[in-house]
């Protein structure tokens, strides 16, 4: 079974996204609503696959992202960052902190799913 991390300070958003990710086969989902939860959820048991806003309290996405990109037991997990900020700027941040793709919300379901489902296919079973 694959886990999937979803980050984000509104429930409703980690609803909605997990809600398009249902149609995943063999994936449960884990919460976090900031930076630092997502950091203790990571710690406390791996993850397949993290989705991540950037604006969040107590600690910035951006943040989280250098976080486990500077842990080598970290650094293989994709992490997509969905974020309502879509100015390249931010967009090239994330990226050069290592964010393995960069989407703007609202998002397609179904695309979003299809990118989501190409990460975890990538994942070689333990």
């Amino acid at each position: 079974m694959k886990q999937i991390l979803v980050v984000d300070d509104s429930a409703t958003m980690r609803r909605m996204v997990m809600a398009s990710l249902r149609a995943l086969k063999n994936v449960n989902f884990k919460e976090a609503s900031n930076g630092l939860e997502a950091i203790e959820q990571l710690v406390m048991a791996p993850v397949d696959l993290m989705i991540l806003d950037l604006n969040m309290p107590e600690m910035h996405g951006l943040e989280v992202l250098q976080f486990v990109r500077a842990h080598p037991k970290f650094t293989a997990i994709p992490i997509m960052v969905l974020t309502t900020r879509g100015d390249e700027s931010s967009k090239a941040s994330a990226i050069a902190a290592g964010a393995s793709s960069y989407l703007t919300k609202p998002f397609e379901p179904r695309s979003f799913a299809a990118k989501a489902q190409e990460f975890l296919d990538c994942i070689t079973p333990n």
